[in-house]
């Protein structure tokens, strides 16, 4: 057997099967397992995936494999299996409407599919009018006849028809691979494929390891649904160091105090809006969290305010901001709040980004990609190790995020996002979007996605979403404007929500005689707000 190589996304909890194989890797549902038990339920899926792969030896099918569930062990399982296999992974989310789940799964060209058992109600709507042939594994269900015989396009496997672990070994992964595949809103209604290979999670979490010094004792939280990047920060750095993921119940999450006390969390991430949450329902009292030593926020702006009452709450925590779009895998930018002398970091009540990561250059531009002086506004380029490839079969997209500014030898990715430059007495701060794409409970939405499901549904040329309530984190929902007094605003509602996930559907369709216009002859946003803090 080849030596594993360090360099790609599985290597670290490899190495913590070798060196902590007793120690809990897991703690899920209520149940715990150990590094040595994980492994063994990941190495047997993955010697299934290879016993039974329907891909052609040779095939130039895409090395991916799709996992359909959370919260539980074995959705975990599966990602590690995937990983094993030498495959990126593709999370897939149960709670997401079934139609953009086989999109999602469609788009990937995933040629298997492991489900865990809260995910099996979904397969026959997920699965519905899917032309191609899957490997469907069903680890936790020993009979899957009823399964196999709805779906016999399909080849279907349970408990009972997975391989021994010890047919396993691993073989050898390119770090240039796709470490994984998420999908993120996209403007045009699709969803955008982000590419992340092994060498840029490696490069994020090498990072991280060594600023946060974390040890096998370490108990992480784990807030993030899967299909959202910050959860690789989660399961892999912890995994990296033979430390705890302990993974919230859908009860423990809607009480993050008692989640952080009774699983005795050391390392907190969460997005900022948790933290609102928690101080909205007075949780931040002061020393609550005494066991947590780093509490760190990421996905949204941070307000000044959380963070305060977080220091008092968590006394024995450094709290960091994280910044950076899946594009610039995970987290690209950062900046340790100091209670001496931060606030007067800050501007319009938000914690600054700071400065980029080791090897990660920063551009600040102008309109035209130039950069500005230090201290002036722009838009944020950056490039560096965590520089993703691109989109997903989709190179009109990645031209135009990914760009080599005048002057410049390598490429960068556009952030859209506003931030004063920084000029070395003042940290870099983050000003806003440049473009119509906000954050809702942490999640990156395109209004524009939004907006042609309301148009194709509604059979209307123009609808205008906006992010509503305005919160310092993004918006709490979106409100849709409507100029057609035809449509039926309380049946498209509806439908969006059928459509869209919960996070994305609007809250109100609303319809107006005329959209406002501004003195560019373009719908005038502003005004629309305007309407809405009238009411």
């Amino acid at each position: 057997m080849e030596a594993e190589s360090p360099r790609t996304l599985r290597s670290g909890f490899l190495h913590s099967c070798e060196h902590h194989g007793d120690r809990i890797a897991l703690e899920v549902a209520g149940e715990t397992l150990t590094y040595l038990e994980l492994r063994e339920r990941a190495a047997g899926l993955a010697a299934t995936l290879i016993a039974h792969d329907p891909r052609e030896p040779g095939s130039a099918a895409p090395a991916l494999t799709a996992v359909l569930g959370q919260r539980s062990s074995a959705t975990f399982a599966g990602i590690l299996a995937a990983l094993f296999r030498g495959d990126g992974y593709v999370p897939l989310n149960p709670t997401f409407p079934p139609e953009r789940t086989r999109s999602m799964l469609e788009r990937s060209g995933c040629r298997a599919l492991i489900v865990d058992a809260g995910a099996e109600s979904q397969l026959d709507r997920v699965l519905a009018g899917l032309e191609t042939s899957l490997l469907l594994i069903l680890p936790e269900s020993r009979d899957v006849t009823d399964v196999a015989r709805a779906h016999p396009r399909h080849r279907v496997l349970g408990r009972d028809d997975l391989e021994a672990a010890s047919a396993w070994s691993p073989r050898p992964v390119d770090p240039e691979a796709i470490a994984y595949l998420l999908f993120t809103s996209g403007s045009t209604g699709r969803p955008k494929g982000v590419m992340v290979r092994h060498r840029n999670v490696q490069a994020f979490l090498d990072v991280m390891a060594e600023r946060y010094g974390i040890t096998p004792d370490d108990r992480f939280s784990q807030t993030f649904e899967l299909t959202f990047d910050l959860s690789v920060f989660d399961l892999f750095l912890a995994w990296k160091s033979g430390a705890r993921v302990c993974v919230p119940s859908q009860a423990q999450k809607m009480l993050p105090a008692k989640y952080i006390q009774e699983s005795k969390l050391t390392v907190w991430f969460s997005v900022p809006s948790t933290g609102v949450l928690m101080s909205r329902l007075r949780m931040l009292k002061p020393d609550a969290y005494p066991s947590l030593r780093w509490s760190l926020f990421c996905g949204e702006a941070l307000p000044v305010e959380i963070v305060e009452a977080w220091v008092d709450a968590a006394p024995n925590s450094t709290v960091e901001n994280l910044y950076g779009p899946t594009e610039l895998t995970i987290a690209c930018t950062l900046y340790r709040w100091d209670p001496a002398r931060s606030r007067e970091d800050c501007e319009l009540g938000l914690v600054p980004i700071g400065e980029p990561y080791p090897g990660m250059e920063v551009l600040v531009v102008d309109e035209e990609l130039r950069e500005v002086a230090p201290g002036e506004t722009g838009e944020l380029l950056m490039s560096g190790p965590q520089l993703t490839p691109g989109y997903w079969n989709d190179p009109e997209r990645t031209a135009a995020a990914y760009q080599r500014p005048p002057g410049r030898d390598r490429v960068f990715y556009r952030t859209g996002d506003r931030v004063r430059r920084s000029n070395g007495r003042r940290p870099m701060v983050y000003l806003g979007r440049m473009d119509n794409q906000i954050k809702i409970q942490g999640y990156r939405v395109e209004l524009g996605e939004i907006e042609a499901m309301i148009r194709r549904e509604a059979g209307v040329e123009v609808a205008i979403a906006v992010g509503w309530p305005i919160t310092s984190a993004g918006a709490d929902s979106v409100v849709v404007f409507i100029s057609d007094p035809g449509v039926d605003c309380a049946e498209l509602l509806t439908r969006a929500k059928s459509s869209l996930p919960a996070y994305m559907a609007p809250r109100e369709i609303r319809q107006i005689p005329d959209f406002p216009l501004n003195a560019n002859g373009k719908v005038d946003r502003k005004a629309l707000l305007s309407l809405l803090e009238a009411d």
